[in-house]
């Protein structure tokens, strides 16, 4: 199941919501608000089950690492973009 990150307008609480990608989110766990929470621009993630793996775990972990140093990135970019528009 995807998580997204979500911001609450009315207390300005950030959180991570597991749904379905046609599922909305509800109200805001932090005030309980509804209809208050957007959804951040961010990648989703899906975690893999693999049955048996023949990788041992470093290598599971520097792949990992690798991919949100990648998204990271991503949202640095987008994070100046969105800067330098404003001004």
């Amino acid at each position: 199941m995807p998580r997204y990150n979500y911001k609450c307008c009315m207390c300005s609480a950030e959180s991570i919501i597991f749904h379905m990608i046609d599922e909305a989110a509800g109200a805001c766990p932090v005030c309980s608000s509804t209809g208050t929470i957007v959804r951040q621009l961010t990648k989703p993630l899906y975690a893999k089950k693999e049955k048996i793996s023949k990788r041992k775990t470093g290598e599971l972990t520097e792949e990992y690492i690798e991919l949100n140093k990648e998204i990271l990135e991503e949202q640095k970019q987008k994070a100046e973009e969105e800067v330098y528009e404003s001004c």
